[in-house]
């Protein structure tokens, strides 16, 4: 206990006093929460195994028993000192929502606990159940099990790693082209969702700064816009978690689905590059559960995130609820150059002073569940904002000293899910939301880096030569529609639709307040649809997996356009094309399967991208769409436990083949979008991990290199015919090892040692032909560390954990894109609580 205490003290003197105390007092918490866990009474000295006391029947899968279908779902669970299931993992998924069901099933069940020498000890089974459907009666049951077989080990102590719901494991052996990213242990972190997903293959996440900051994402090269977000299929600017993929509370989110450039139908949507789904706690357990988290760090950052939920068990209501809070002074230190005495630009090191982001949101969702008319019907409303001061333009060269934007959003959405008939299934979202950002530049000072105002602007204005204060409102209504049709055996036809209507207007007041014509105050408007069919087909006993799907797309624009004459004009413009693909997947072995992938993907363009800002940004209605054939090849192998430990690894080729490309050009005095090049991107990406006999160590590393180059041979980018796009990282490398003891202080807890390293090469932030030796600008190669410490005892239904995490542990400058400095070492600690 001591030198926990002493080491925390230490680590936290950047936190002042009373944020050093506070960790203490978490730290003594956490450990002293071991004391939970009662000890097993002593035994006679004989060897027992542990037998079944308490059987729970499974919910029978609707779907499953209205096509006839039986199985036998292999799980190994792990039991604790008193004969509780605390983990379950299903060995090898047979589909059709039995995983789910005897998971659940499994997981309330109770044994005799294990003994060795008469002394009680966790232990790990095999387990199978069975799913039968009787011959006469229509409703089924599962009938008693067969009795568990242990699995021999150490003195009968066998740590078992949770590989996830048994969802997670179907979409990464199936033949989508998916990367899951399971959060269990990320939750624990104080990392967030950004720095999280930047340690997987193939992805890299890029920010202009610390949290709040603007986030670049990237998949196999393709970033931003290109890549579509979402929240339980819900579009992630409309879910009410805030626009920025970085900024969701992770411990709101269960799993992340990546889709490598080839996109299911189910999500109705355009997308260049892929897409990422957020898919939050989807449990409906019976009574009442809650979590929360707080975290709080270096510059004076705080965030708690809290969720609760409730089932009505007989009548199928449920509710739940959840929110969030985010704070942040960002004053953390950079390195820039000053002007001294003399007027001569020399290094100094100095602290952000205008940086600070605050966001809030919350939410609730209620309906029913698992009734005879819907699996479920939910209706969600909910509210947020953010609010961030701006430091520094885009190169971080000029300084900004009361520069502000945020937003505001609230909205609803109704979900449905239901089972009609044999083999066919309908899930639909119906929502609407209502945002307004707001910009605002009224300052009078021009200041400089110390924060100090040095000049009396002669206007307001310290980004141009006038005042700005401006709002844009955006009403947008969208549905997604899915129905789906098993036709026979290792058939399925699935259909979806998803109709997107956006309104958007918007004022400058500071425009008015000088008498001029304010271009923000036109209607526009954009009606978008996508529209999918999706064919899959299993053979071969379910090794062969083909999934063969086409999209259609349509768009159409309506706005008006400010003439130099000062009048408004109405313009439209209307959009179609359309977008085929395939997915096939072949288990070669139980363990190692291999994917390829294709899609012609299409992304429309967006409402900024067409009506522009009415500020800066001018309108282009002559946009074309981007496209792109993506391609995929993947190999993975996913070994079970053995006396050797656990191996699992992948490696993914990719290409890209992009065309119309959309870019912000300038032009005298405003910008526009405007389709400026082709491109491709080849590359690979690779990983592999291993996990020690009994949990205790875990390594997991992986590569990422991809060859991003223009390609346009006419136009103003003809001249870089061949060279590769600037300002974007082309080999990474994360690794991670995890340390981790259990039966510390009682019989469930846990405490485990992280590591995590980040390598980015050296790249150019403009074209590497551009300009002489000398003078070209690169983003130095960097290696990143950071370490955690974390501990999680339970007791029954109750989890509590704590985590000390140092980031930039080795205080390396850090850069992401256009040279913009990222925060140095520090460091923050994670309280969690789980009923």
């Amino acid at each position: 206990m001591r030198m926990i205490t002493i080491f925390i003290i230490q680590g936290f003197t950047g936190l002042g006093r009373r944020g050093a105390w506070g960790l203490v007092v978490l730290a003594w918490l956490g450990m002293a929460g071991g004391v939970w866990a009662e000890e097993a009474p002593a035994a006679p000295p004989t060897r027992e195994s542990p037998r079944l006391l308490n059987f729970v029947e499974a919910r029978y899968p609707e779907r499953a028993k209205q096509e006839r279908l039986e199985a036998r779902v292999p799980l190994r669970i792990r039991l604790d000192e008193e004969g509780r299931v605390t983990e379950a993992e299903v060995v090898e998924s047979i589909g059709h929502g039995f995983d789910e069901a005897a998971r659940e099933a499994v997981l309330e069940m109770r044994f005799s606990p294990a003994k060795r020498d008469g002394k009680a000890k966790p232990s790990r089974l095999v387990y199978t159940y069975v799913f039968r459907l009787p011959e006469e009666a229509p409703r089924a049951a599962a009938p008693p099990p067969p009795p568990p077989v242990p699995v021999p080990g150490p003195d009968d102590v066998i740590e078992v790693l949770v590989q996830g719901p048994s969802l997670a494991r179907q979409r990464r052996q199936s033949a989508e082209a998916v990367q899951v990213v399971e959060t269990e242990t990320i939750q624990r972190e104080a990392a967030d969702l950004g720095e999280a997903l930047a340690r997987s293959e193939g992805v890299g996440v890029r920010r202009s700064g610390g949290l709040g900051s603007r986030s670049r994402f990237s998949l196999a090269g393709l970033t931003d816009e290109q890549i579509r977000f979402f929240v339980d299929g819900v579009p992630l600017d409309l879910a009410g978690f805030g626009p920025e993929l970085s900024n969701v509370p992770v411990n709101l989110v269960q799993r992340v689905e990546l889709y490598q450039g080839v996109v299911p139908i189910r999500f109705g949507t355009d997308a260049l590059g892929g897409a990422v789904h957020l898919v939050t706690d989807q449990q409906v357990n019976p009574g009442t559960g809650a979590a929360a988290s707080y975290e709080l760090g270096s510059f004076d950052t705080h965030r708690l995130t809290a969720t609760a939920r409730h089932l009505h068990e007989p009548s199928g209501l449920f509710v739940r609820a959840n929110g969030f809070i985010d704070s942040t002074r960002n004053d953390y230190p950079i390195d820039v150059k000053v002007a001294n005495d003399l007027g001569k630009s020399v290094p100094a090191r100095i602290y952000r002073f205008n940086d600070a982001y605050r966001a809030w949101g919350a939410g609730v969702e209620a309906g029913f569940v698992d009734k005879p008319w819907a699996q479920r019907l939910l209706l969600r409303a909910f509210v947020n904002g953010s609010d961030k001061e701006i430091q520094n333009n885009v190169f971080m060269t000029q300084p900004y000293g009361e520069v502000t934007s945020g937003e505001f959003s609230a909205g609803s959405i109704l979900r449905y899910e239901h089972f009609f008939g044999p083999g066919v299934t309908a899930d639909g979202i119906v929502g609407y939301n209502f945002r307004r950002t707001h910009f605002e530049d009224l300052g009078t000072c021009a200041y400089d880096w110390f924060g100090r105002c040095v000049t009396q602007l002669p206007q307001p204005g310290e980004i141009e030569s006038r005042a700005v204060e401006r709002g844009v409102n955006q009403h947008t209504g969208f549905a997604r529609l899915n129905l789906g049709w098993t036709l026979s055996s290792g058939h399925r036809l699935r259909v979806s639709l998803a109709p997107t209507v956006i309104g958007r207007t918007g004022g400058d007041s500071q425009l008015r307040a000088r008498g001029e014509l304010d271009p923000l105050s036109a209607d526009r408007q954009l009606t978008s649809l996508v529209t999918g069919v999706e064919y899959t087909f299993n053979a071969l006993e379910e090794r062969l997996e083909n999934v063969l799907f086409l999209k259609d797309y349509y768009q159409r624009a309506q706005t008006q356009k400010l003439l130099p004459s000062l009048v408004f004009v109405p313009l439209d413009r209307t959009l179609h094309g359309v977008g085929v693909g395939d997915s096939v997947r072949f288990r070669l072995l139980p363990e190692l399967y291999a994917k390829a992938s294709y899609e012609y993907a299409t992304r429309l363009p967006r409402p900024d991208e067409i009506f522009g800002d009415g500020i800066l940004i001018d309108d282009n209605l002559d946009l074309n769409p981007e496209r792109s054939h993506n391609l995929n090849v993947e190999f993975s192998y996913e070994g079970l436990p053995t006396r050797a430990g656990a191996f699992r690894a992948n490696v993914l080729g990719f290409g890209r083949l992009a065309d119309q490309l959309i870019l912000l050009l300038g032009k005298d005095s405003y910008f526009t979008y405007q389709n400026v090049y082709a491109a491709r991107s080849l590359g690979v990406a690779g990983a592999a991990g291993w996990t020690s006999p009994g949990q205790y160590l875990s390594l997991d590393g992986n590569i990422t290199w991809q060859d991003f180059r223009n390609t346009s041979r006419e136009g103003d980018f003809a001249t870089f015919l061949g060279q590769r796009i600037p300002n974007r990282p082309y080999l990474q490398a994360n690794g991670t090892a995890r340390f981790q003891l259990s039966g510390v202080m009682s019989a469930r807890d846990e405490l485990s040692l992280t590591w995590h390293a980040r390598y980015i090469h050296a790249f150019f932030r403009a074209w590497e032909k551009a300009g002489t030796v000398d003078s070209k600008q690169v983003i130095d190669s960097q290696l990143l560390h950071s370490l955690a410490l974390s501990y999680v005892t339970r007791r029954e239904n109750l989890t509590f954990g704590w985590t000390v995490d140092v980031q930039n542990l080795t205080d390396t400058p850090a850069y992401d894109f256009f040279g913009v400095q990222r925060p140095g070492r520090s460091v923050f600690a994670k309280l969690i609580v789980e009923h």
